[in-house]
């Protein structure tokens, strides 16, 4: 493994793993969901680059290394937020840049790839360059998405908009997957998530200082939180998993991005097959209705619902290689209906940086 500290460095490792035909592969903070960060070759820790640059009123300029956590840390004094959080905020940008970027926001905001005014890489060949939707377009387009095969992210100037100071976090069941991606639609609200859990379809509906909930909610929970500490919202239970020594198990996550008219049929039929064993004790079951955005590289359909079976494969669950066989039929099964996988698989890298 590699740790650069600078565009020079990384220009020297990819040039001279070139020269021996050895694969390289950015890290960021190792969350890859099927081991996209891991290779036989060499591995580029960018967390080596996590500078926050500049900080303007609708932009913020920041290293690829650098995690969401530290942007929002960087931008909030000046009030100020990247539209798109993923639910984790201990993931670098150039690793979700690299997926796409799918936040409880994204229904209004798009993906984050979506919401990347420039960017800064270095290509397989080695060349330093800067792209944006109007300078090397396709370079820009396969970068992000592109699951780091096109080239390494160095640094990534991202839209900013202004940010609340508190938000009301709301909570209401809903009957069916059906009723729960309807209600994503209709709910006017900042931040809208739903999940699946032992009691059933859940929905969350998040708005930015306000004193009541949306309109057409009647909420089971309220919960009013400072943004920062709704943002961080993962925090506790991280720590708790890391506690149960939960979180070093493997993570063989099975996401998938489903046309949302067909979404609640394929959700209902693969809940029904659904055991502990399949996503452990740690797991999630999230289902969030959203908008890609212009992200050639997602291939998702315009109206999409993003389906994710957060699995762990913990002691006496079904194994990795059981989650994984699981993972592939998911996904056949979604593509067969017009889905794809998420994070999307790679494909071959660009000859050429145009």
């Amino acid at each position: 493994m590699a740790r650069p500290g600078s565009v020079a460095e990384i220009v020297t490792v990819i040039r001279e793993a070139a020269t021996g035909a050895t694969d390289v592969v950015a890290r960021g903070c190792g969350h890859s969901t099927r081991g996209e960060s891991l290779t036989d070759g060499i591995a580029l820790d960018m967390r080596g680059m996590t500078t926050v640059h500049w900080v303007g009123d609708d932009r913020v300029t920041v290293d690829a290394g650098a995690t969401w956590r530290e942007v929002l840390e960087a931008t909030l004094p000046y009030g100020r937020m990247p539209p798109v959080l993923t639910d984790y905020l201990d993931l670098t940008v150039g690793g979700t840049l690299s997926a796409s970027g799918i936040g409880g926001t994204s229904h209004i905001h798009r993906t984050q790839a979506a919401n990347v005014f420039e960017l800064e890489a270095v290509t397989p060949e080695g060349e330093v360059v800067t792209c944006s939707p109007t300078h090397r377009r396709r370079l820009f387009d396969t970068l992000r998405a592109g699951m780091g095969r096109h080239g390494v992210i160095t640094t990534a100037t991202l839209r900013l908009i202004p940010a609340p100071e508190r938000v009301l976090s709301c909570r209401s069941r809903c009957a069916s997957a059906a009723e729960l991606i309807a209600a994503q639609s209709r709910i006017s609200a900042d931040h809208i998530s739903g999940q699946y859990n032992s009691s059933g379809f859940e929905l969350k509906a998040v708005v930015y200082d306000a004193s009541s909930p949306p309109s057409g909610l009647s909420p089971t929970e309220v919960e009013e939180l400072t943004f920062f500490d709704f943002a961080d919202r993962m925090r506790p239970d991280v720590e708790k998993f890391i506690e149960l020594g939960e979180w070093e198990q493997p993570h063989p996550w099975g996401q998938v991005i489903l046309p949302a008219a067909l979404a609640a049929n394929f959700i209902e039929h693969t809940l029904a097959d659904i055991t502990p064993a399949d996503i452990g004790p740690s797991g999630y079951i999230l289902i969030k209705r959203f908008c890609p955005g212009h992200v050639p590289m997602l291939r998702a359909p315009s109206d999409a619902v993003i389906f994710a079976l957060l699995r762990a494969a913990a002691p006496g669950c079904h194994t990795v290689a059981q989650m994984c066989v699981a993972n592939d039929q998911l996904y056949d099964r979604a593509q067969a209906i017009g889905g794809v996988p998420y994070p999307p698989l790679p494909v071959p890298e660009l000859t050429q940086a145009t």
